[in-house]
């Protein structure tokens, strides 16, 4: 075939991308179980993160087996469900559902004998999906920690709920107010509370106002779904809401 022609240049592009598509192929298959390891122990480093476990994502599995005690998949009155695996269930999935058929999956972690309740978070920011983890302590009222993430959201602004000191003002924090009534956490713009752990509201992210709100509406609808099993499961008086 001549080799300036068109129909040799056509030709060879077309071998060229099969080949290159054929290689990235090849390879993304071969690091599927890396990858699969890879978030699964992220998870559970992420899940330890609440309780004050911070570990190494690649030795996450042994403290994750040592401190938490109980991974349940709950239906939305709160009854176990023996069908689901906790740890696979995939939030992006489950919200595409009615309420009434997703699974709700909880850890319940034992730290020195402190007990803790972590529930899986998911919801919307400025841009594109926010998740996290939030524990709450035996009251199931007083918040001992949380770790938030996401996918898009603009560094330096949205991007910022990863941050350490902005997960810190989430300790302690309540999500019944005295009455009892569930309120959950408010990411507040202009907030004046200071240090106030009883009002259910932290300092939002200056400029970020958009996924705070986003933060503060993923904790009050997948926490709103574990009152029933507070209610049946626990010591703790649950106002019914």
């Amino acid at each position: 075939m001549d080799r300036n022609s068109n129909a040799y240049t056509f030709l060879f592009v077309v071998l060229l991308i099969a080949v290159v598509a054929s290689a990235l192929a090849l390879t993304a298959t071969a690091l599927q179980p890396e990858q699969a390891e890879n978030v699964k122990n992220e998870k559970m480093q992420n899940i330890l993160g609440t309780v004050g476990i911070e570990v190494a994502r690649d030795s996450a599995q042994i403290p994750f087996d040592k401190y938490i005690v109980e991974r349940i998949a709950l239906d939305s009155k709160g009854q176990e469900r023996n069908d689901v695996d906790a740890f696979t269930v995939d939030l992006k999935k489950e919200l595409k559902k009615d309420v009434e058929e997703q699974a709700f999956p909880l850890y319940v972690a034992d730290i020195e004998g402190a007990k803790y309740y972590i529930v899986p978070l998911r919801g919307k920011g400025l841009w594109d999906a926010i998740w996290g983890y939030i524990a709450l302590k035996d009251d199931v009222n007083t918040i001992k920690g949380a770790v938030f993430d996401h996918k898009a959201e603009t560094p330096g602004l949205g991007a910022e709920i990863t941050q350490g000191w902005f997960k810190k003002r989430f300790d302690d924090e309540k999500i019944f107010d005295g009455s009892g009534n569930f309120i959950g956490v408010s990411v507040a713009k202009g907030y004046q509370g200071g240090e106030n752990k009883d009002d259910n509201a932290v300092d939002a992210i200056s400029g970020a106002t958009i996924t705070g709100d986003g933060v503060t509406d993923m904790i009050s609808e997948r926490l709103v779904n574990y009152l029933p099993y507070f209610k049946n499961n626990t010591n703790v008086k649950v106002a019914a809401n």
